[in-house]
């Protein structure tokens, strides 16, 4: 038996460690480690709670909106108070324009260089040994889109501005609304941009992934879950449950609805006193303990219903009804192409629905005591937010992101978290070159 660590797991967001161990070429065990403790629930404990919206959008510099989306929902929740219809709107089209941008981004700048072979040259190298199986030309046209994406990606960048005021961390979400108006040239400005990401997403992004998977075909294979979760995104109408994706789950073989209330964080595994564990987050706590035995990742262990479940693009698409070929390393890239593309074509709906001059944010009276809750999704997965208030200040505030539920530790019962029970079965053919594990990881866009 050999024993293989990733530390860290490079071109991803953030700071995390995969222990493997591999026997007769497979792995046969596996521990994800988050090796970075950022603490953003005790940033908030005392702070005036319309904080939330700014500072936790500090926790990623790649989906920064979906923390502030589900931080605005958290103080809607609490404050009682709803957005009107334009900034419902230009809500989604910046979160949409981030979803986009991260999509782009995931595949051609953080996964694809597991696919494809570039230059001898920095960002392409340093890079694992392995089984490079692209043509050449597909090779080749899959690497000068590597530098399209870029292009793209800024574009994106420059949508969200358009209504989010900057990016990273957007500076117009506000509880009751959005800060931004609707003007004629900004949705045109708007418009063109998007038009190009549209044409690049149906022709250059879906193509390419789609090559990758005839060439990687036994990556259907490697990989697989299969228990899955999404909060639901994008509303279609105000003050209903009417998403673009749903919220639902999918758990041993059977779709499900998704009640907060289920939902616990367990730390058996995770540097956190053990009296916090096994907490909804209404009642959650954040206090470290890094000499605690057994444990190994500031990640802790969120459960729905006691199970572990994976989200992201897959299990939205899952849950939607949008897709259900596998959930394999090349099903949640083929998945993540194919919700950048509907994402993408809703979009160019939404932009025209905005009514220039229209109301874009109602008075939001901050309560002296009070609770919320704001659930979302990230580009990565589902996001959310738990908030109490008292003497109008925040007394408590919890945090789950994407990456607690993917990449958690082992949980109370010692079940393995996604990714974990994932990379059980990976072939890796060269411990020194972990390049099939690493495959596996990535694809959940840690």
């Amino acid at each position: 038996m050999a024993k293989v660590s990733i530390d860290p797991i490079t071109r991803i967001e953030g700071h995390l460690k995969v222990d493997l161990e591999v026997d007769n070429g497979k792995v046969t065990d596996a521990r994800c480690s988050g090796t970075l403790f950022r603490g953003f629930e005790l940033i908030m404990n005392g702070r005036d709670p319309r904080d939330a919206q700014h500072l936790t959008q500090r926790i990623c510099g790649v989906c920064p909106q979906s923390h502030a989306m589900a931080a605005s929902l958290n103080l809607e929740s609490a404050f009682g108070v709803e957005p009107p219809e334009n900034a419902r709107i230009m809500r989604n089209l910046v979160e949409g324009a981030n979803f986009l941008m991260s999509h782009i981004l995931h595949f051609y700048h953080l996964a694809a260089l597991d696919y494809v072979t570039g230059p001898d040259t920095a960002p392409f190298v340093p890079r694992y040994e392995g089984d490079y199986r692209l043509p050449k030309n597909v090779n080749d046209a899959a690497v000068n889109h590597y530098i399209q994406a870029l292009d793209m990606r800024k574009k994106c960048h420059e949508m969200l501005a358009i209504f989010g005021g900057k990016m990273p961390h957007s500076v117009t979400f506000v509880p009751g609304g959005i800060t931004e108006q609707a003007t004629v040239d900004k949705i045109v400005a708007y418009l063109w941009r998007l038009k190009e990401i549209v044409y690049f997403v149906d022709n250059v992004y879906v193509p390419d992934v789609l090559a990758v998977a005839g060439a990687y075909n036994d990556y259907y294979n490697v990989g697989n879950y299969g228990n899955f979760l999404s909060y639901g995104v994008f509303p279609l109408d105000s003050g209903s449950e009417n998403k673009l994706f749903k919220r639902g789950t999918y758990i041993d073989g059977k779709d499900g609805a998704m009640e907060a209330d289920r939902i616990t964080e367990q730390v058996k595994h995770s540097w956190y006193r053990a009296e916090t564990s096994d907490k909804n987050p209404k009642q959650g706590m954040t206090v470290p303990q890094v000499d605690k035995a057994d444990a190994y990742s500031f990640i802790k262990a969120p459960r729905y219903a006691g199970n572990p479940c994976e989200v992201g693009p897959l299990a939205r698409m899952w849950v939607n009804g949008d897709y259900r070929n596998g959930t394999s390393v090349m099903d949640r890239h083929a998945a993540r192409a194919l919700e950048c593309q509907k994402i993408a074509h809703a979009m160019e709906g939404w932009i025209i629905e905005l009514k220039p001059g229209e109301k874009t944010c109602n008075d939001a009276e901050l309560p002296s005591e009070g609770e919320g809750v704001g659930l979302t999704e990230a580009p990565r997965g589902s996001v959310g937010h738990w908030l109490k208030i008292a003497d109008g200040k925040t007394e408590q505030y919890q945090i789950i992101p994407p990456t607690s539920w993917n990449c958690s530790p082992r949980d109370d019962a010692n079940v393995r978290g996604p990714v974990e029970e994932a990379l059980i079965g990976t072939p890796v053919v060269d411990v020194n070159n972990p390049i099939e594990p690493a495959r596996v990881v990535r694809s959940f866009d840690p």
